[in-house]
């Protein structure tokens, strides 16, 4: 399919890898980022028993190509799971930056996370 508007979608989940489960609870914020420097926000979700989203961030027509920035609420996530943090926590917020070209891919944005240190990649 070709660039433009198209039937993919984005997709997250986060695994907890102190604890070795999926990070369930964990508010989501995805933002379009603008030419300008500026953003607008198109989706906020909140991870479910299984780390994951329980639909599409974007899908269909609402997923254009361009820029973006996901925004994970760790801090908070370990925070409520009575982790031991330092104040303030040294990850609170991680917000990942990608771009879709594609509109008619699967974009998968999983993230990895412990109290400090994540990884990320493009997932299928």
């Amino acid at each position: 399919m070709s660039a433009g508007r198209g039937a993919g979608r984005l997709t997250t989940h986060v695994l907890d890898t102190m604890a070795g489960r999926p990070g369930a609870g964990i508010t989501v914020v995805l933002d379009r980022l603008g030419p300008d420097g500026g953003r607008t926000r198109v989706a906020e979700a909140r991870t479910n028993a299984d780390g994951r989203c329980d639909a599409p961030l974007l899908a269909g027509g609402d997923l254009l190509p361009g820029r973006y920035e996901l925004t994970f609420a760790v801090g908070a996530y370990f925070h409520a799971g009575g982790v031991a943090l330092t104040d303030p926590p040294f990850l609170d917020e991680v917000p990942i930056r990608f771009a879709i070209s594609d509109a008619g891919q699967h974009y998968h944005v999983p993230l990895l996370i412990s109290p400090y240190a994540y990884s990320t990649y493009r997932g299928s």
